[in-house]
């Protein structure tokens, strides 16, 4: 984490430094991650609040789409709920599109189960095995003894590639599971279904699902920000370049502590301060 505090601090006096004159008002597009999504709604809703003349265009579909769109050029500001990788930098390269990564909230990835489930805490190397097939019976892990019903994401979600890094580590996760493209999916199954697990970000925790504390730590505001939760993680806006305009103004406002950072928290997620 410390790390990544670094590169929050300097992005956030950069941004503040350069934002010295009001942005021009125009449109803007948003793409990517569905994680991040609700901070983007609440924030965007806000900023068209105060700013009526500006146009914000904003969908999800997963952190890679919203990268992929930064790099042809058919989005200003793409949301990952992961950092970029390799591939990614190498194709933007070749396409003459430096991306700039803003960290704009933190994130943990909790382990949801039906509310009847007796199960309180997995283990990381539990959790492991059930995605992989190994586990297949709820009892196996002191639950009750019902087939486990496994929800994961599709491989385009930033949450999914932090749940294979993470949990998996780097092995693959079972053909049986049933891939969701979104967390509120997820939610939905696995409130609907009592044999079920998923996995999703905090922001979107609801009494239809059961959070699981991992290696018998729960994942809190507290517990993500220190890094102790086990599968916790930084949420990103990148644009082509360092922004300028309207894009530099919105930016601004979402990692402005007494504006954008409150729609972070209400939206459920952790704030950078």
């Amino acid at each position: 984490m410390k790390k990544i505090n670094s590169i929050i601090v300097m992005a956030i006096a950069g941004l503040f430094f350069i934002a010295t004159n009001p942005a021009q008002a125009g449109n803007l597009v948003i793409k990517g991650s569905t994680t991040v999504l609700p901070i983007a709604q609440k924030t965007v809703e806000a900023y068209m609040k105060d700013k009526p003349d500006v146009k914000i265009s904003l969908s999800g579909g997963g952190s890679s789409n919203g990268i992929k769109a930064l790099i042809d050029g058919s989005t200003d500001i793409a949301t990952a709920s992961r950092f970029i990788k390799d591939k990614e930098v190498k194709l933007a390269v070749e396409k003459n599109v430096f991306l700039v990564a803003f960290a704009i909230a933190y994130d943990s990835i909790i382990p949801v189960v039906h509310p009847s489930n007796n199960i309180n805490n997995l283990t990381l190397d539990q959790l492991k095995a059930i995605y992989k097939g190994e586990t297949k019976n709820w009892k196996e892990v002191g639950g009750p003894d019902l087939q486990i019903v496994i929800n994961s994401r599709d491989t385009s979600s930033g949450t999914f590639e932090t749940w294979e890094k993470n949990v998996m580590k780097k092995e693959r996760i079972t053909p049986r599971a049933q891939v969701m493209a979104s967390n509120g999916a997820i939610v939905q199954a696995v409130s609907n279904n009592k044999y079920a697990i998923g996995y999703i970000g905090i922001g979107y925790l609801s009494p239809g699902v059961k959070a699981l504390k991992v290696n018998g730590i729960e994942g809190t505001e507290e517990t993500t920000l220190n890094g102790s939760f086990p599968i916790s993680r930084p949420l990103f806006m990148f644009t082509n370049g360092w922004p300028k305009g309207e894009t530099l103004d919105f930016i601004n406002y979402v990692i402005n502590p007494q504006k954008g950072q409150n729609h972070v928290a209400a939206s459920g997620y952790v704030r950078l301060y």
